[in-house]
């Protein structure tokens, strides 16, 4: 596989952007939609994605599997989303490392409008392993699992975060989405002192126990402070801070395909587009080292 053709940046398109978007067909490595919006196969939406579809690569990211649940996976989701990956034939599926499925009482099984997070342990990892098995073996393909900003922490843990991810894709053969902004997030509410060097610590514990190989995809984005919390929001421009430490994933992981991320407080489209620009440089000077380094290894006699 040529490197420079699968390292590229794509933007996520939201529906106050489409017609902006089909009216200038940007250059941009792919776009990347949420995968719940585009089940129903006979709506507006739908005839939007079919047209985007025919000029560009697709990732499909969702919000619901909840792949996380102990009491397993909602079978309907499932299968709409079994229908929309063979409909646009997505160069990637993924979704969260999250519960959100649980019984509550006489109500069944409930499904929670959130990302909540959960602990490290040995038994998450069983349930991780046989939902993401049940995901893939219904697609016919392997899933990217995105790492997730979290509000609390758990004192029963068997894993780190990395170590956790790397037997997760070890054992159920999946691949790591890896969200760059969320772990700034997450260094940033535990009051580390040098954040940065946290995620970069993060990064370099993942290099050793996962291949490159094991990650389709990172995401990038920005991210407020709300009453004394650092908050997901996807609302401005990806800080200073993330873009360092994205190139220190690049630096580990070589070039990969790379989202840039916004859902809220939405910019013009062009605003968008330019933090794309920002990460295909990054990209582009990647490959440009990965070249030498390939070179320079096929000249050693």
């Amino acid at each position: 596989m040529n490197i420079q053709s699968t390292a590229r940046a794509g933007i996520g398109l939201r529906q106050p952007h489409y017609r902006a978007f089909r009216e200038g067909w940007p250059s941009v490595g792919f776009v990347e939609v949420h995968s719940e919006n585009f089940f129903n196969p006979h709506d507006a939406a739908a005839q939007v994605l079919a047209a985007v579809r025919a000029d560009y690569a697709i990732s499909l990211h969702g919000v619901g599997l909840a792949l996380g649940s102990a009491c397993g996976l909602d079978g309907d989701h499932l299968e709409h989303l079994a229908a929309l990956v063979e409909r646009c034939q997505p160069v990637r599926v993924s979704d969260h490392a999250c519960f959100a499925r649980a019984p509550l009482g006489d109500a069944g099984i409930v499904h929670a409008n959130d990302l909540l997070p959960v602990a490290f342990t040995r038994g998450a990892l069983e349930i991780f392993v046989a939902n993401v098995q049940r995901v893939q073996d219904r697609l016919q393909q392997p899933i990217l699992v995105e790492n997730l900003s979290s509000y609390l922490d758990f004192s029963e843990r068997d894993f780190s975060e990395p170590g956790f991810f790397a037997e997760l894709t070890r054992r159920s053969g999946c691949g790591l989405l890896l969200d760059i902004n969320n772990l700034m997030v997450n260094a940033l509410n535990a009051g580390t002192e040098d954040a940065q060097a946290a995620v970069c610590a993060w990064l370099d514990e993942l290099a050793r126990g996962m291949p490159a190989a094991a990650i389709g995809e990172i995401h990038l984005a920005g991210h407020s402070r709300q009453q004394g919390l650092i908050i997901d929001d996807h609302s401005c421009v990806v800080s200073a801070p993330v873009w360092q430490a994205y190139a220190h994933a690049l630096n580990l992981f070589g070039p990969l395909p790379t989202l840039i991320e916004w859902d809220t407080e939405l910019p013009e489209l062009e605003v968008l587009l330019g933090e794309a620009a920002k990460a295909q440089q990054l990209l582009d000077a990647a490959v440009a080292r990965h070249d030498v380094v390939a070179h320079a290894t096929e000249a050693v006699p």
